[in-house]
C-alpha cells in the first residue's frame, strides 16, 4: 500500500468522527466566506458611489459615524469652489427613506445640471427641469415600483412627479432616485446642507496634494480618495472587517481543537500500528508527515465544503429584497484564499500535539500497548 493510500485509509477509518470534525470547521469557514463576500459587496457599492462622474475625491464631514449622517454646509461648498486648485464642486444630499414595501430607498438631492456631471444617463423621459417636484428614477427602481414618466411617487412624505428614468450601471444608484436639491432638503429637514461633495481638481494639480490641503485648511471636513478611506466617515464597514477577523480567529481556534481531538484519538487507536511501522523502519519524519497530511486533507475537505456553503449562503441573502436592493456580492480571490488559509492553519495547529506524540512513541512501548 502506498503512503498516500495509507493516509486516506486512516483518514476515513472513523467516518463519523472525521465527518463531525469536517462539519465543525466548515461552519466556521462558511461564516468567514459569507461575511467576506457581503463586506466586499458593500465596499464595491460604496466605491461606485464615491467614483461617480470621475471625481478626483469626495468630501464629507469629519467624524461622521456613517456616510448618510454626514453634513456639509453651503458655506463649506463655497469655500471649496473658491479654491484655485479646484475646478468643480458638486454637492449631493443623500436621504435614506421608505417607499412602499422597501424600507431603504436612496434618494439623492442634486442640482439639475449635476446629473450629467455625475454620470446619470437619461434613458426615458427627461432629466430634472424647473419643477420643484421633479423626480428621475433609476431603471431598477422604476421596474420595481412599476413607475414611468408621468406617474407620482411618495418619498419621505412628499409627492414627486416622475419625469424620467436614468441608468448609471451601478447597483446603489440605479435602485434609487434623484430629486431637486432644495426639495429633498425641505423634505429631509436639512436646509442649507448636503451629505457629500464631489471634487474635481484643476488641470495640472495633484489630487492627493489638493485633498491634503482641504483637510488642513478646513478641519471640519475629511476627504475620501479611495474605498480604504471610507472608514473615516462610515464605521459600519470597519466593524464588519473587524468581525470578519474575529470570526476567522475563532474558526482557527475552535477548528484546531476539533482537529486535535480527532487526530489524538486516531493516534491513540493506532498506537500498535505506529509501533509496527517504526519497527519495520519508518523514520520519525515519515510518521510526522503521515499525521500532518491526514490533518491537512481533513481541513482542506472542510475548507472546500465551507467555501461552497459560504457562496450559497451569500446567494441566499440576495433573496431578501432589502439586501438585494443595494448589495451585489463580490467573490474576490482574497476571500477564498483566506478560507483556504484558515483551513491550513487549523490543520497545522490541530496536528501539532498528535504528531509530536506519535513521533515520541518508541517501537517497544507502542507494540506493548493494549
Amino acid at each position: 500500500m502506498s503512503f498516500v493510500a495509507l493516509v486516506f485509509k486512516n483518514l476515513f477509518r472513523q467516518r463519523v468522527r472525521s465527518g463531525l470534525a469536517v462539519l465543525g470547521i466548515a461552519l466556521g469557514i462558511t461564516t468567514v466566506v459569507a461575511l467576506g463576500v457581503v463586506t466586499g459587496g458593500l465596499k464595491s457599492s460604496m466605491g461606485e458611489l464615491l467614483r461617480a462622474g470621475g471625481a478626483d475625491f469626495v468630501v464629507a464631514q469629519e467624524g461622521a459615524s456613517d456616510l448618510s449622517f454626514s453634513t456639509i454646509r453651503d458655506a463649506d461648498l463655497a469655500s471649496l469652489a473658491a479654491r484655485p486648485d479646484v475646478a468643480r464642486v458638486t454637492g449631493a444630499l443623500l436621504e435614506v427613506t421608505k417607499v412602499e414595501s422597501r424600507p431603504y430607498f436612496f434618494l439623492f438631492g442634486l442640482e439639475r445640471q449635476a446629473l450629467p456631471q455625475l454620470g446619470f444617463s437619461i434613458v426615458a423621459g427627461r432629466g430634472l427641469g424647473t419643477g420643484a417636484d421633479d423626480l428621475v428614477l433609476g431603471e431598477a427602481a422604476a421596474d420595481e415600483l412599476g413607475a414611468a414618466p408621468g406617474d407620482t411617487v411618495v418619498l419621505a412624505n412628499h409627492r414627486y412627479r416622475v419625469v424620467g428614468i436614468f441608468r448609471t450601471g451601478e447597483k446603489l444608484r440605479d435602485e434609487g432616485g434623484v430629486g431637486q436639491l432644495e426639495t429633498v432638503r425641505t423634505a429631509a429637514r436639512k436646509p442649507g446642507l448636503v451629505t457629500i461633495a464631489y471634487v474635481t481638481v484643476a488641470p495640472g494639480r495633484d489630487s492627493d496634494a489638493v485633498a491634503a490641503a482641504v483637510e488642513r485648511e478646513l478641519p471640519q471636513l475629511t476627504t475620501i480618495s479611495s474605498i480604504g478611506d471610507v472608514s473615516k466617515v462610515d464605521q459600519g464597514i470597519e466593524v464588519m472587517d473587524a468581525a470578519n477577523l474575529a470570526i476567522s480567529l475563532l474558526a482557527v481556534g475552535i477548528g484546531a481543537i476539533g482537529v486535535m481531538n480527532t487526530m489524538v484519538m486516531s493516534v491513540y487507536e493506532r498506537t500498535r500500528e505506529i509501533g509496527i511501522l517504526r519497527a519495520v523502519g519508518w523514520r520519525s519524519s515519515r510518521i510526522l508527515r503521515m499525521v500532518v497530511l491526514e490533518s491537512l486533507l481533513l481541513c482542506v475537505l472542510a475548507a472546500a465544503v465551507g467555501i461552497v456553503a459560504g457562496v450559497l449562503a451569500s446567494r441566499a441573502l440576495l433573496l431578501v429584497p432589502t439586501i438585494s436592493a443595494f448589495l451585489t456580492p463580490v467573490y474576490s480571490v482574497n476571500v477564498f484564499v483566506r478560507a483556504l488559509g484558515i483551513g491550513v492553519l487549523v490543520a497545522l495547529a490541530g496536528a501539532a500535539y498528535p504528531a509530536i506524540r506519535a513521533v515520541r512513541l518508541s517501537p517497544m512501548e507502542a507494540l506493548r500497548y493494549e
